[in-house]
């Protein structure tokens, strides 16, 4: 009996590390183990996923290395399908969102009276373009060093940006239509025309306007000397700091004439770039300079804070008409910002 127990002993001594390897993965006898016990196969496939979710959750310091790499190995894998559908997830996520935005923004079309929906705004890119002076905007003596003027964003989306000057017509509806439609836009203000109310682009900045400088006085600056041009675009950038928190980073000279002197001031008060135009918007009718009488992929357009005192009109009216001409012609309106 004595030498039957010592063969039993020996027996059950050989397959113990045969078990140890079988919860580690192991190969050989351990898959036939398995396969004649098909709870254990459960309780492994439980114990390889609460491995994958220590992985991710973080490692303890005191386990030892070979448990560590034993973890990683298990984690490959699965790790990789999470991730995957992690990511499709947040894609489904995002998609959702964007339907239900276009719901909303269509029925905020209906409600201000637009022909159509706007259009979705394409992702904005991860980096801007890379922005020169337009060919035949260049001024004497300028060089790269100075900001770029142009009229047209470098873009293969079909998106333009829609931009207002002036700041003399300051129509509450227009802010609640925007931002029903959720359609963005840049402000260029000058001081003269803004300071009676400044509390009504400081509603429009909470809204996302981007506040810009379009100089103090309104004034044709290449009829000015150095320090009357330095007066009126510097001075403005510190107003608009003081009043909206940015020191602004575009300006737009007013008429859309400058020289030398202006960019080099401008330059000298923290402006980085001079976008102008490619056409302008108004109630009734559009302005084209280009030949083509077009929209292109990151085209300019300008309108003006301007109302019925000025126009055929209301700038609700104004939007209405813009909007019509950008949506029909398939483009998306985009925040110069994201790539200025």
């Amino acid at each position: 009996m004595q030498l039957v127990r010592q063969k039993e002993e020996s027996i059950m001594k050989r397959r113990r590390p045969g078990q140890a390897e079988q919860g580690q993965g192991g190969t050989g006898g351990a898959r036939g183990y398995l396969r004649r016990r098909p709870g254990y196969a459960v309780l492994a496939a439980l114990l390889v996923a609460a491995v994958g979710s220590g992985c991710a959750a973080g490692t303890d310091s005191r386990t030892d290395a070979g448990a560590g790499q034993g973890a990683k190995a298990l984690a490959g894998q699965p790790g990789a399908q999470a991730g995957n559908a992690g990511a499709a997830g947040t894609r489904a996520a995002q998609a959702e969102k964007a339907r239900l935005a276009q719901a909303a923004r269509a029925v905020a079309a209906k409600r201000w009276g637009l022909a159509s929906t706007p259009l979705a705004v394409p992702v904005a890119p991860a980096v801007k373009p890379h922005i020169t002076t337009r060919k035949g905007f260049e001024v004497e003596g300028g060089d790269d060093s100075l900001p770029p003027v142009f009229t047209t964003v470098p873009t293969d989306k079909k998106i333009v940006f829609l931009t207002m000057d002036d700041g003399d017509d300051k129509d509450p509806e227009l802010l609640r239509m925007m931002s029903d439609l959720n359609i963005p836009y840049s402000a260029f203000l000058s001081d003269y025309l803004v300071r009676d109310d400044y509390g009504y682009f400081k509603d429009a900045q909470a809204r996302g306007v981007t506040i810009n400088n379009h100089t103090l006085n309104h004034r044709y600056l290449p009829g000015l000397s150095y320090d009357e041009q330095k007066q009126e675009i510097c001075d403005q950038q510190d107003i608009l700091q003081k009043q909206y928190g940015e020191r602004p980073r575009l300006f737009r000279p007013p008429y859309g004439n400058y020289n030398g002197d202006t960019l080099r001031i401008a330059k000298s008060c923290g402006i980085t770039a001079v976008p102008l135009w490619s056409e302008e918007a108004f109630p009734d009718h559009m302005e084209w300079r280009e030949e083509d009488q077009d929209l292109h992929p990151g085209d300019i357009i300008l309108t003006h804070f301007r109302g019925k005192k000025d126009w055929k009109g209301s700038m609700p009216d104004m939007i209405r008409a813009v909007m019509k001409v950008i949506t029909d012609k398939g483009y998306a309106v985009a925040r110069l910002e994201d790539y200025v």
